[in-house]
């Protein structure tokens, strides 16, 4: 849908038709491949390993459409779709050849132009929830897009195609990239980027991606959503009363647009029609009954206990997914929210050092670009004093009276992250054997997880998340507490050190006694 929206829109418009980057699995797809091909999409490899070949002919025919102005070229930053709808790391290869032609001085400029896709309702959502659960992600083909029609028939609501401020590249590199290096060798030899260039392309990624996040237009279902879960979480027996819903959400859109969020909510409608509207879109995740609102998690069928569970994730994730779209307003203070809960005392420097911990251990999680830390607490500040959810004179953080709520919320919106790290890190020190390796660490960290929800130890069904699960082991890996071997017999398999992950699982805990340690050691 994505990159047929694009050319669709640009036709439309009667602008130049972009080339398409796409993964190989489309072409394989009858018909629809050589369609897409003759839409202007040219077909890559998911991976290139260590293949110079492949990379030097892929790279001059990008460069070529580029330096010839042929065609724009289109392409997604982060590689592949996300399944939980957060953005993910951006893949920094395509980025790096339309960078090359202006870095090596064959074009003045190149224009950069994040373009940010919402879908109000996600046409694959049950789907993405059963890859995170572990279930394969079915073949794209064409019989499998026939099938697929039924979608025609049903209410979707409506997309949002934003196109956001160009960027130029020349703008980006002033100041920051030295070009003579590239006079040094000559420029159709294919050479590997320096340090200097990986630095500048990581640091433009970062941006596009925060740029394509803050032009999301969110949906209020996505409020809903987010307010949903958390009443589930808190134990709401029954529901929330459909007016206490309805001002709950009206707090939130408060809260949200003091925060930047890119809101579209139909101001002339009242919120009671606007609210009532969005779930009936999204009817396959709720139920009301007597004029309260739950999740549909009854319709866990039939089947043992693992099986209900599995059927309710579902349910839980595919919500997760929407609130995931918002998240990135609320980020910067929900860390700054969880650093003030989880911090000894309200001295403003130990407030930050809780805050730079909680930001680390996140960085695999969600877009926080690199070196950003005191940017990042200083915009937190700004958004929870305008917000008047703290007062902060002089070296103290304070929580205001009506600070409270709005404090509340926002802990709640990362306490599912919070306790799937924890949890992991707990496996990581109870079961992880000396023989694990990377392919059993999901399958073994999902049984250990089902296990804890069943028996009640662990509320988040997201912690049953794959992505979840394999983020946090990227962050424990890169903070050195697990080691994975490189050669030898052990090849591929991950050493723990137990007590590191201890000591991470009790300061992610708000157990203060590490808290500095481990704070001051990361």
């Amino acid at each position: 849908m994505d990159f047929l929206l694009m050319s669709y829109i640009l036709y439309t418009y009667d602008l130049a038709l972009p080339v398409i980057a796409a993964g190989m699995d489309f072409m394989g797809m009858r018909f629809v491949g050589e369609m897409l091909r003759m839409s202007g999409a040219f077909f890559i490899r998911r991976s290139f390993g260590g293949d110079k070949l492949y990379w030097a002919v892929f790279s001059e025919y990008v460069r070529t459409m580029l330096k010839t102005g042929f065609a724009p070229v289109e392409f997604f930053l982060e590689g592949t779709r996300s399944r939980t709808a957060k953005s993910l790391t951006p893949k920094l290869g395509l980025l790096n050849i339309v960078m090359d032609p202006f870095l090596k001085g064959e074009v003045f400029d190149v224009t950069l132009v994040p373009v940010s896709i919402s879908y109000e309702r996600i046409l694959e959502e049950s789907l993405y929830a059963r890859e995170l659960l572990g279930v394969p992600k079915p073949k794209e083909s064409t019989s499998g897009l026939f099938k697929a029609r039924k979608v025609l028939s049903e209410d979707y609501g409506s997309i949002h195609v934003y196109f956001g401020q160009p960027v130029s590249v020349r703008s980006l590199a002033e100041g920051r990239v030295n070009r003579c290096q590239f006079n040094l060798t000559p420029r159709h030899i294919p050479q590997r980027p320096g340090e200097e260039i990986n630095h500048f392309v990581n640091d433009s990624a970062f941006r596009l991606v925060r740029a394509q996040e803050e032009n999301m237009v969110l949906k209020p279902w996505v409020l809903l959503a987010s307010l949903l879960l958390q009443n589930h979480h808190h134990g709401q027996k029954g529901g929330t009363a459909l007016e206490e819903l309805t001002e709950q959400a009206v707090w939130l859109r408060d809260l949200s647009r003091q925060c930047g969020a890119f809101l579209h909510w139909p101001e002339h409608a009242p919120p009671s029609e606007v609210v009532s509207s969005s779930l009936s879109l999204h009817q396959g995740l709720v139920s009301i009954s007597e004029g309260r609102v739950q999740l549909a998690l009854e319709q866990g069928g039939q089947g043992g206990p693992e099986e209900k569970l599995l059927n309710q994730a579902v349910v839980v994730l595919s919500c997760a997914s929407y609130r995931n779209q918002a998240l990135h307003v609320f980020l910067r203070p929900a860390l700054l929210a969880l650093a003030i809960v989880t911090s000894s005392s309200n001295n403003r420097q130990e407030v930050y050092n809780s805050f730079s911990f909680l930001r680390n251990m996140f960085s695999n999680e969600f877009i926080l670009c690199p070196g950003a830390t005191v940017q990042d607490f200083e915009e937190a500040c700004y958004l929870l004093v305008k917000t008047g959810a703290l007062q902060i004179p002089q070296q103290e953080v304070l929580i205001t009276e009506r600070g409270h709520r709005t404090l509340a919320f926002l802990t709640s919106i990362l306490d599912p992250f919070l306790q799937g790290y924890q949890v992991v890190c707990r496996f990581l020190c109870e079961e992880a054997t000396e023989a694990l390796t990377d392919k059993q660490f999901v399958p073994a960290v999902r049984k250990f997880i089902i296990k804890h929800l069943l028996t009640g130890t662990l509320r988040y069904a997201e912690a049953l998340s794959s992505d979840l699960q394999k983020n946090s082991l990227a962050a424990l890996l890169r903070l050195g507490a697990v080691r994975r071997v490189k050669g030898g017999a052990e090849q591929g398999t991950l050493k723990v050190n137990k007590v590191m992950v201890n000591s991470l699982e009790d300061t992610l805990g708000g157990k203060l006694p590490t808290q500095k340690a481990a704070a001051a050691r990361l």
